[in-house]
């Protein structure tokens, strides 16, 4: 699956991109499904874990999952879609280089009525590398819409600085300078089946769902294979995590800012748990 050149132009200028009809009606129906499984299996658990993040209010009588952890490494079906040749295509296009590599992933689920905010972050805050021809993609298991939470933008600032993560001297996993403005935040609204994408540097956010339509979003992060985390790597590892190319120990340097995400955060385990330090919400404008 190719982009067109206004695509690519739209994603160069904006920092994001949707496209709509990557995935079927029965793929989207798979996912629905197999995500719907992960819902009941989080009624026995009753702490985070190394598979399941809960909602605050999460009960085995009425469960809440937040995010699936690593759903590639979860059930088959996710896995598939972090192969998947169409996707693959659009991510070789945008990244610039053949080999690709698949760093990290999760499966957001706002139910209906409930689902939490993700607030105002860069990706590129949690992971700089030795270049930044990184993005994430989510694929929209439901309709995203602003009703039920879908993805916000700042578009164009990721050609910016990066901001401060940093909330009394710890990594806290959202922006925290007192004067940042959202008003020019744009909504990535999609049908079930499309994909989102945005570079590792966009500022980026969602609202709470507050509509009686879920909201789940698988994301997939990508990186060219020729970018190196700057905290380091198992050298297996990041020759495992290649889901299209060959690794190699050459590796492409560019002039990127960086804010390193230390000291660590006081609460790990998910961006959900690093932003629960926070005083107050970063939303300042209801996005758009």
């Amino acid at each position: 699956m190719q982009l067109t050149e206004d695509q690519i132009e739209f994603y160069r200028e904006k920092g994001y991109l949707g496209v709509e009809g990557v995935f079927s009606a029965a793929e989207v129906e798979e996912f629905q499904r197999v995500t719907d499984e992960f819902v009941e299996k989080s009624r026995t658990v009753t702490e985070h874990d190394d598979v399941f993040d809960l909602e605050p209010d999460h009960t085995p009588e009425f469960p809440k999952l937040r995010r699936l952890k690593y759903p590639p490494s979860q059930h088959e079906v996710y896995d598939r879609a972090l192969r998947n040749d169409r996707v693959l295509d659009i991510v070789s296009q945008l990244v610039g280089t053949e080999a690709v590599r698949g760093h990290g992933s999760k499966l957001n689920i706002k139910a209906a009525d409930f689902g939490s905010p993700v607030e105002w972050h860069q990706d590129w805050a949690f992971y700089p590398h030795t270049n930044d021809d990184m993005l994430a993609v989510g694929v929209c298991i439901d309709e995203m819409s602003e009703e039920n939470g879908c993805l916000l933008i700042i578009p164009g600032s990721h050609k910016g600085p990066v901001l401060d993560h940093h909330l009394d001297g710890r990594f806290a996993g959202a922006v925290t300078e007192p004067d940042f403005d959202d008003s020019t935040a744009e909504k990535v609204e999609l049908p079930a089946g499309g994909i989102s994408l945005h570079h590792v540097r966009v500022l980026h956010g969602s609202l709470p769902n507050r509509s009686p339509n879920p909201r789940r979003l698988l994301l997939f992060e990508y990186a060219a294979g020729d970018a190196w985390p700057l905290r380091g790597s198992d050298w297996d590892a990041f020759c495992g995590s290649f889901v299209r190319g060959e690794p190699s120990n050459q590796v492409r340097v560019t002039e990127v800012p960086v804010r390193l995400s230390l000291p660590a955060a006081l609460r790990g385990g998910s961006i959900y748990e690093n932003q629960s330090v926070l005083k107050g919400s970063t939303f300042k404008s209801a996005g758009g």
